[in-house]
């Protein structure tokens, strides 16, 4: 693609960037086929290619984003699937971030829009605000169709998202021994959606650690890794927590150092491992900030480096395993989670369609509710033509997602595995029946 920004444009490490992956794009038009928008809507404006002409229009001209664009921007699902199928490597995550960026410096949102994403930045990364925000929401939820009705459907996506239970908080040890000898040590990025929604993701990933000998370590100055907001636009926020966590990593690496930094969420894993871009202009950070990328591995990616032995009878239930958005076309992480279920005897099989969102994308489900329902419905559609006994997943964002969608119990890879290797039946699989009828516990 031709470009015409001017030098003095270009002298801005970010306009650089941009051009630099606006001019890998030659329009083949491979990214339609894979863009979850495009295949619902059959716009071209909401595919991958036509938000890079709206891009490419906004940041040459140096204009303000127009509600048109940020119309089109906003329906982005960042599940970068289009990234997978481009044959030309356009770097598109790169891309849409820094649009949203420019869309969050030069537009003014209309203030229902504005409050609800205030609310999201200042609620989610926060773990004892998201709880009490839950809290609020639970008398409310069964209003959601009245807020639908008056024009006030994220609200009403955000309480029908809501769970009826809420997790008890549990005690979240700064540092966890390893069972035995030690074989290695590394740090587990705390999620701030797991702590609330489902910190047995969080326990299970220690005990199985532990159980290989691997001591886990969570420095309590560690925060949200800044993702949410990050997408959102809200770039200083994004590096700031950012810069929190780096110091917080660096004194463990400094002091009895780390093998890995852990994600259980494939969404919190892509943003860390982009640390290194993200800080890339930052003297004081550029560095450390790569080296924390270089040292992050998803749960799955870092269990697969390790001699598990199975120490428990297999489980033979069918899994449908849904592949993350984040993990296989962020990471490209695709057969290691199913490598390790199936080491265990679980029943792995694909979705179809599996390249396809399944709608969360962040806050996606809440800000777009009407694209995310249809893409979650699609999804488990797809999904209930296996006949699974559970769904397994990598992202809490995914779990909650499809779950709302289905009675099949949706889990995290980690906690099956644990589960094969000695640890607890997960809570979702409790009371659950397989397909022969029989109870589903050890």
């Amino acid at each position: 693609m031709q470009t015409s920004f001017t030098l003095a444009q270009l002298a801005d490490p970010h306009i650089a960037e941009s051009e630099k992956i606006l001019r890998a794009c030659v329009h083949c038009g491979f990214c339609t086929a894979t863009c979850p928008t495009y295949v619902l809507l059959g716009d071209e404006l909401d595919s991958p290619r036509g938000r890079i002409y709206l891009i490419k229009e906004m940041l040459e001209n140096d204009r303000p984003a127009t509600t048109d664009v940020v119309k089109h921007i906003d329906r982005c699902l960042s599940c970068l699937a289009c990234m997978t199928t481009c044959p030309s490597g356009v770097h598109y995550m790169h891309l849409v971030d820094h649009a949203r960026a420019h869309v969050e410096a030069t537009y003014r949102r209309p203030v229902l829009d504005r409050l609800l994403r205030e609310m999201l930045a200042h609620v989610l990364p926060y773990p004892r605000r998201f709880r009490l925000a839950l809290a609020v929401a639970r008398p409310v939820k069964p209003l959601a169709t009245l807020f639908e009705r008056i024009g006030l459907k994220p609200i009403a996506a955000m309480l029908r998202l809501a769970p009826s239970h809420i997790s008890s908080r549990t005690h979240r040890p700064s540092q966890s021994v390893s069972n035995g000898a030690r074989r290695g040590r590394v740090a587990l990025l705390s999620v701030c959606a797991d702590q609330v929604l489902a910190p047995s993701i969080e326990a299970a990933t220690i005990r199985l650690l532990n159980r290989y000998g691997i001591e886990v370590v969570q420095p309590p100055a560690q925060a949200c890794c800044g993702s949410l907001v990050h997408h959102l636009g809200r770039e200083a926020d994004a590096l700031a927590a950012a810069r929190v966590n780096i110091d917080a990593w660096m004194r463990e690496i400094e002091g009895e150092g780390l093998d890995a930094i852990i994600a259980t969420a494939s969404g919190c894993g892509t943003t860390v491992k982009d640390y290194g871009f993200m800080l890339r202009t930052d003297s004081a950070y550029a560095a450390k900030a790569k080296r924390i990328s270089d040292l992050t591995r998803d749960v799955s990616e870092y269990l697969s480096t390790l001699d598990l032995a199975n120490t428990e009878t297999q489980k033979p239930l069918v899994v449908a395993y849904h592949s993350a958005c984040s993990l296989q076309h962020g990471q490209k992480i695709t057969r290691q989670p199913k490598e390790l279920l199936s080491k265990f005897g679980f029943v792995v099989k694909d979705v179809e369609e599996s390249h396809l969102c399944c709608g969360s994308a962040g806050t996606y489900n809440m800000m777009q509710p009407d694209i995310a329902g249809k893409l979650r419905d699609r999804k488990v559609q797809n999904i209930h033509k296996l006949s699974p006994d559970v769904i397994a997943a990598g992202n809490i964002g995914c779990i909650t997602q499809i779950a709302a969608g289905t009675s099949i119990p949706v889990v995290h890879t980690v906690e099956l595995i644990d589960w094969a290797t000695g640890g607890p039946t997960p809570r979702a699989l409790v009371g659950a029946s397989d397909r022969h009828g029989a109870g589903v516990h050890r």
